[in-house]
């Protein structure tokens, strides 16, 4: 008789692999999971002795997967999506109604990648509508109600209070084998969003402080048609420091650019919500606050 192995994967300790690979780190998942960082590490190795194989490495920059964990994080989100579904539908407990989401171009891969996908996994029956726009654009729609609550940048808009969530790091750019003219009287070619981007008026009023002359070379609503112009060596823009690429260089105050104002991600909500979309509204926030408080979506997003 063929003797059947008795292992079998505790849920827990799934939840907490990925709360690791999320936060690159046993402190940011321990936060995030309630749990002491002693504990998430006890639950990583009880899971890496059930496998028989390695998960994470630690390194200077966190923890980070190994080949092997990146391939069970594609297995574990898709399990956990299954079970929580399964747990809602049956228990009576998950939650239901409409919310309408928005946030920045910028951040969506990120969050839609990690995010999002988790949300809706723990909450089936709640029916999420997510856009993209510019901040600007996003404040007005949060101010008419046409959106429950939004991501945005504390800029260009008059919306008051928001939660804090996290500090952007804007930086000039330019294209990696680009030339630039040091001459503070030479104009700068930009290539710029819209004039509801907040990285658009982040630039425009740095250079107006110094009375640094520019011209627009390339003008698009869109995050990755900005940063193709700049790749390309077309003109000159303001982005996140996240965002840089290996084709892009970035510039300072040595190249003749001028510092840039500070910018934060914020949580804005709607006046009014409907009755029943409120606890998932706050469902949602809750998800957004334990994953991008004081760091944003970039760890989850690598």
């Amino acid at each position: 008789m063929v003797e059947v192995s008795s292992a079998s994967l505790d849920i827990e300790l799934l939840r907490s692999f990925q709360a690791v690979a999320q936060q690159g780190s046993l402190a940011g998942a321990a936060t995030q999971r309630h749990r002491t960082v002693s504990a998430i590490s006890m639950q990583i190795k009880r899971l890496e002795s059930v496998l028989d194989t390695r998960l994470l490495s630690r390194g200077a920059r966190g923890m980070t997967l190994t080949p092997t964990g990146e391939s069970l994080l594609r297995e574990v989100r898709e399990l956990l999506r299954q079970h929580d579904a399964l747990m809602a539908r049956f228990t009576g407990r998950g939650l239901s109604g409409k919310v309408l989401f928005g946030m920045p171009e910028d951040y969506a891969s990120a969050m839609v990648g990690d995010v999002l996908p988790e949300f809706l996994a723990q909450h089936p029956d709640v029916l999420l509508e997510t856009v993209t726009a510019p901040s600007g654009a996003l404040a007005h729609l949060v101010e008419t109600g046409e959106l429950a609550m939004a991501v945005m940048l504390d800029r260009p808009h008059r919306l008051q209070g928001g939660e804090p969530l996290w500090t952007t790091s804007p930086v000039w750019v330019t294209g990696r084998e680009a030339r630039t003219n040091e001459a503070l009287d030479q104009a700068l070619p930009l290539a710029l969003h819209t004039e509801q981007c907040p990285y658009r008026a982040l630039a425009l009023e740095a250079l107006e402080r110094c009375h640094r002359p520019w011209y627009p070379v390339f003008t698009s609503s869109s995050i990755h048609a900005v940063e193709t112009a700049v790749a390309a060596g077309l003109a000159i823009s303001v982005l996140d420091r996240e965002r840089v690429t290996s084709a892009m260089r970035v510039l300072g105050e040595e190249d003749g650019l001028p510092a840039l104002s500070a910018c934060e991600a914020r949580l804005y909500f709607a006046e009014r919500i409907h009755r029943d979309s409120r606890q998932a509204v706050e469902a949602l926030a809750t998800m957004l606050r334990e994953r991008l408080f004081q760091r944003g979506p970039w760890r989850g997003d690598r």
